[in-house]
């Protein structure tokens, strides 16, 4: 198992309370972490491929995953998505989500704390190009997986991310805004659950801060606060992003206490019965 590394600087703690995020390059060695999780990915495609007699290159993870994956939903939709599914449950990524290195960071970023995982908040995301029903607009991660306020996002990509990917968007430094009410706006819109929150007078809060968007390698490690404001990039390029993104919460987090440790959307809880403080109403955002 992975122990923090000498990719860890010695001011990681004091980075991360300043920019609310820390870009860690590789966190995760590729070849023992981040390898077994492609090699399973590439025989889930190669599965579904011969399933349902596409002919795509699946001799390579890339391929799998550049080539023939956007084969398969160019064919059928449904079929992308029982790769999707799948592909969670592969043993090296809950390795990866549950590795040694994760919680050692984690106290190390927050010390005192005593980490958990949100067990609905992991898996892997596929951002195909053009595609914005899905795509999370800018937002905290707080409102819709709750378990703690003092929580930090895990997310490291699958495949070298380059800009027109549409790596994650950060606003440095943004979770001194504290917790920013959100209101839900997804009547006749394309967009629900989570992916329909909007924040409070969002364009006038981002305005105040830098937005950095981290060029990342398989390997590489963003840790952002719970509190800071991110969104997922637009990819306009030819070929889907693949990434990680799990969370990590404090148990001995006030707020996480008080609720004990509910979780909001995956779990099944609208954070407005859990938190109401956090709503706000469209009128008001204006």
């Amino acid at each position: 198992m992975t122990m923090i590394n000498k990719n860890v600087p010695d001011n990681a703690a004091d980075e991360f309370a300043s920019k609310g995020y820390i870009l860690l390059k590789q966190f995760y060695d590729p070849a023992t972490l981040i390898a077994p999780i492609h090699e399973g990915i590439r025989k889930i495609v190669e599965f579904v491929c011969k399933k349902y007699n596409i002919d795509a290159p699946t001799d390579t993870a890339f391929d799998a995953m550049t080539i023939a994956y956007p084969q398969v939903i160019a064919q059928n939709r449904a079929w992308g998505g029982e790769i999707y599914d799948a592909i969670k449950h592969i043993p090296a990524f809950l390795r990866l989500v549950s590795d040694a290195g994760n919680e050692e960071i984690f106290r190390r970023l927050r010390p005192g704390s005593l980490p958990g995982i949100t067990t609905t908040g992991y898996g892997m995301r596929i951002d195909n190009p053009g595609e914005e029903k899905f795509r999370a607009q800018w937002h905290q991660e707080f409102p819709s997986q709750l378990r703690s306020v003092d929580g930090i996002v895990f997310w490291t990509p699958l495949l070298p991310m380059s800009e027109d990917m549409g790596p994650v968007q950060i606003a440095e430094g943004s979770h001194a805004e504290g917790l920013v009410p959100v209101y839900s706006d997804d009547a006749g819109a394309s967009k629900t659950g989570a992916y329909a929150l909007h924040l409070d007078r969002a364009e006038e809060r981002l305005a105040r801060y830098k937005h950095v968007a981290p060029l990342t390698n398989p390997g590489d490690l963003v840790l952002m606060d719970f509190l800071t404001l991110h969104q997922s990039g637009h990819n306009v390029s030819k070929m889907p992003r693949w990434s990680i993104q799990f969370r990590f919460f404090n148990y001995a987090d006030p707020l996480g206490i008080r609720i004990g440790w509910q979780g909001s959307f995956m779990a099944g809880v609208d954070f407005k019965v859990v938190l109401p403080e956090l709503v706000a109403t469209r009128e008001e955002a204006a």
